[in-house]
């Protein structure tokens, strides 16, 4: 995020695509919630009529996988109507000619035949955004879970670059984590493509200063990301250690990942409880939850804060760092790290990000924003006010790319997957607290009263849906929240695993898979609404 969470209640103008907010990121929705209090105006672009859509100035229910149309012809629209803010695209931008080249192809009526948006919804969005100081933009899975992911998040910057809203409260562009301290594994290089903070593995001089901080030759190419290690498994990767993921309920196209599974010689999965990853483990490491230990989470916002230890883990679990500590000394490093403090000082040591930051003062001060680079620096609300950090803000110019799949006679529906208010990822904890589970028991799809029609399915009927790759059943929600030729369904229940069905065809710069959209068809099994057992074979109380 470039902006802080605490502004987006005085926002003027809030731009939210592909984010399902009130159900992913219930807090920061209650922040647009007071905005909206305060006059503000709401634009969703969502498939779905999410909550917010229903509350929102204006719902742009724009057909799945079309997002470049929409922010491209938005573009346009600035454009042409000379909305740019031309002495920041002069001052601290580069490329912008492309970008303008490319767009004044995309007609706002050009897009609506693409898109389904009508070409005045496009156009009031582009002029309210575009004028509007106070304009964030807020996305999530639904912009990057794509073929073309990382177009969708470059015409996003196209359009924070063209208009100035960068480097000012309220504004910018924000995509909202969809994990908890997922930010922080970033951070702390929990990529193929970065050491710590960002900076690049394959930069010579970043790779020699790490070398001389760690004393170890460092390899000077990438790693794979995780698409490619899911494609890679059993053939180039003989081993595999998963750490608190359920890979086999959260990976795309899991029919195929399983079989490659067969193929490991080893399989180490370190988690404070039982998922079905665990079915192909050689060895398990029982870890600490939360709550059982020291260390930091670092949020949406930048925000890093301290996470103290309230109980001791139960039986032989410990924290994440001490089983790998003692694993990497077992393996003969010679690792002296003695508390979760000292592991986060030698990150900040050589982050120039994090340099301020230490456990100690967050014991003092609370929680600080990075960039902090020294000890007395008070932390960074938000980014660019002094100018574009990398120097000069790029603009990259895309073109449309369709999905991997579309709909067909066979497959004549477009499936996308997403999470619920009840039910957290994989899973693994959520479904084990009863209130929970009683709220939300079981998988289901929704569907459109016209497709389920001609299916002759009705609310709580069993139903099969398949895609190329595999089926399951589950419960028939018909529902208006998705749009005709349009199934959704959540990814959380390991007996209707949704991602038996998503496609693995990744995006072909950060490899993330397109589980927003995949060819489907559903047909109707048992009349009538069963129920689903709780917790499930496929699960196992901790303890």
């Amino acid at each position: 995020m470039t902006n802080s969470i605490g502004e987006i209640r005085n926002a003027d103008f809030l731009f939210v695509i592909g984010s399902n907010t009130t159900e992913a990121h219930p807090v920061i929705a209650m922040e647009m919630k007071r905005a909206m209090r305060r006059g503000a105006t709401l634009v969703v672009a969502d498939p779905r009529k999410i909550w917010l859509a229903d509350h929102a100035t204006r719902h742009l229910q724009l057909k799945p996988g079309t997002d470049v149309w929409l922010l491209n012809a938005m573009a346009n629209v600035i454009v042409t109507e000379g909305l740019c803010d031309e002495s920041f695209i002069n001052g601290q931008t580069e490329g912008f000619d492309r970008v303008l080249e490319t767009v004044l192809a995309y007609t706002p009526e050009e897009a609506e035949n693409v898109t389904g948006i009508s070409a005045e919804d496009i156009r009031w969005t582009a002029r309210l955004y575009a004028t509007t100081p106070k304009a964030g933009i807020y996305y999530t899975l639904g912009i990057t879970e794509h073929s073309h992911g990382t177009d969708n998040v470059y015409a996003l910057s196209n359009l924070v670059l063209m208009t100035g809203h960068l480097g000012k409260p309220s504004a910018g562009m924000n995509p909202l984590r969809g994990q908890n301290n997922v930010q922080g594994a970033n951070d702390a290089g929990a990529t193929p493509v970065f050491y710590p903070g960002y900076q690049r593995a394959d930069d010579p001089q970043t790779r020699a200063r790490y070398e001389q901080s760690w004393g170890v030759p460092l390899p000077s190419t990438q790693g794979l990301n995780l698409n490619e290690m899911m494609k890679k498994i059993g053939s180039k990767i003989k081993g595999l250690f998963v750490m608190g993921e359920d890979i086999v309920l959260s990976e795309p196209n899991v029919a195929e990942l399983e079989e490659r599974m067969k193929n490991l010689e080893v399989v180490i999965v370190q988690e404070i409880f039982p998922n079905e990853t665990f079915r192909y483990a050689d060895v398990v490491f029982p870890a600490a939850c939360f709550a059982e230990k020291e260390g930091v989470f670092t949020n949406s916002e930048r925000r890093v804060q301290r996470v103290r230890k309230a109980v001791s883990p139960p039986g032989e679990a410990r924290a994440d760092w001490e089983i790998l500590v003692a694993l990497a000394r077992l393996c003969g490093a010679d690792w002296s790290y003695n508390s979760a403090g000292d592991i986060y000082a030698e990150m900040a040591q050589d982050t120039e990000k994090f340099r301020g930051i230490s456990h100690i003062r967050l014991d003092e001060e609370g929680g600080l924003q990075w960039p902090c680079p020294t000890s007395d620096h008070p932390g960074t609300t938000f980014l660019h006010r002094d100018g574009v950090l990398r120097g000069k803000g790029k603009f990259v110019a895309v073109d449309y790319r369709p999905s991997a799949e579309h709909a067909d006679n066979d497959f004549p529906l477009v499936l996308s997957t997403g999470r619920t208010l009840y039910h957290y990822n994989a899973a693994t904890q959520t479904r084990r607290a009863e209130e929970l589970a009683e709220k939300q028991p079981e998988a289901f799809i929704e569907i459109h009263p016209d497709d389920a029609t001609v299916r002759n399915i009705t609310t709580g009927d069993w139903v099969r849906v398949f895609t190329r790759r595999g089926s399951v059943e589950c419960i028939a929600t018909v529902s208006h929240q998705v749009q005709l030729g349009s199934i959704w369904m959540p990814f959380h229940f390991a007996e209707a695993r949704a991602n038996l069905l998503t496609t693995d065809v990744g995006d072909p710069v950060t490899g993330t898979a397109e589980y927003k959209v995949c060819a489907a068809n559903v047909v109707l099994v048992a009349l009538g609404k069963g129920s689903a057992p709780f917790p499930g074979a496929h699960f196992i109380h901790r303890g």
